[in-house]
């Protein structure tokens, strides 16, 4: 699935836009930061870079965004790749209500860095997706880290659970 969060303040790095792409199974996201303007090659520069480099490619594509850009986007991502595109039309079921809630999640927490740190939102991006990433989903029963990874991800927050030894090595 993916969607854009628009009408952001622009950022230092001149950013206004946050590309949210997740993974329906695992539920991970990545939260990508681009600009209103970016060229739909740009787009799939980005796309291949971040999603294609560490999930592969997608089976299909859900977006809430106009088909036609949708459709563009995946027949220039198909180019990219060198793989030939044949379109059929089958029924894909809405997935509106799971992607306005993940925006919605996002936001709220981009909103919590900048009012308790009052800078840039565009500096806690990294940390909102890591701590989405790392979030307990009731309906996979686990964090989209350890769907992804086999594993709990290390964080300071796990180290009281380990030993001391453990943590240093010895």
């Amino acid at each position: 699935m993916m969607d854009f969060v628009t009408g952001l303040p622009l950022t230092p790095k001149k950013k206004d836009v946050i590309w949210v792409v997740v993974d329906r199974l695992t539920k991970s996201a990545h939260f990508i930061l681009v600009r209103t303007n970016y060229s739909l090659d740009k787009l799939v520069e980005l796309y291949i870079d971040e999603i294609v480099r560490l999930h592969g490619v997608p089976i299909s594509i859900i977006s809430d965004r106009d088909r036609r850009f949708t459709l563009r986007f995946w027949r220039k991502l198909q180019k990219a790749l060198g793989t030939k595109l044949n379109l059929s039309t089958p029924f894909h079921r809405q997935t509106g209500s799971q992607s306005k809630r993940m925006i919605q999640v996002l936001e709220d927490m981009l909103c919590c860095c900048v009012l308790e740190f009052e800078v840039s939102w565009e500096k806690y991006l990294p940390l909102v997706e890591f701590a989405y990433n790392n979030s307990f989903w009731l309906t996979i029963k686990m964090a989209p880290y350890d769907t992804s990874y086999g594993r709990k991800c290390r964080t300071p927050l796990h180290w009281t659970e380990l030993s001391e030894r453990q943590i240093h090595g010895g």
